[in-house]
């Protein structure tokens, strides 16, 4: 199969005692999880992406601190890649897409945080460069954001990104519908 897991950002910063604690990263990264070994035990391609902030006035994912390194559910393994990012897209500057080609790669799942920034900007990036996407929406988590004097609620910021994505640029799926569809692909 030419499919990749691709997980991204599933980092300390944003759980419990980090520096940019995102509501339901705990049921994410569970959710997470099980999909990462999903394609562990079929001996799939996995790449773990991992951001390490350099913007001036930056105060999480700093380099060197225990907020930027991967939560312990999802630990990279030697065999799996990681990819170093600056900026919400996993393909800007990195060496993202030429370690998917080198390996064939066609189809994405990606999974991780945040939903309406380093998912959102990567799966659009996936799109236009012809990779088939499928996110796992709850296996992705977002913040809260203020608008036009509003707050707008976590759940409401991901439900919204997840269904604008899901407009055109990827399949939006469940954990379970995508352990169902990689079964039945066997």
């Amino acid at each position: 199969m030419s499919i990749a897991l691709l997980l991204i950002d599933i980092q300390k910063d944003y759980f419990q005692d980090g520096s940019m604690e995102v509501p339901g990263s705990i049921k994410a990264v569970h959710a997470a999880q099980r999909l990462l070994d999903l394609f562990r035990v079929r001996d799939l391609p996995i790449v773990h992406v991992q951001h390490i902030s350099t913007r001036k006035g930056a105060t999480f994912f700093l380099p060197d601190t225990d907020g930027a390194d991967f939560h312990e559910s999802v630990l990279p393994r030697s065999n799996e890649a990681v990819i170093r990012k600056h900026f919400p897209n996993s393909f800007r500057d990195t060496a993202l897409n030429e370690h998917l080609q080198a390996k064939g790669i066609k189809e994405l799942y990606i999974c991780g945080m945040m939903s309406q920034m380093c998912i959102d900007a990567t799966v659009r990036a996936a799109f236009d460069k012809g990779y088939a996407c499928t996110v796992a929406h709850d296996a992705c988590a977002a913040r809260g954001l203020a608008f036009n004097s509003g707050n707008i609620d976590a759940n409401s910021v991901h439900g919204a990104y997840m269904a604008a994505l899901g407009s055109v640029y990827a399949k939006v799926l469940s954990v379970n519908e995508i352990i169902e569809l990689l079964n039945n692909c066997t």
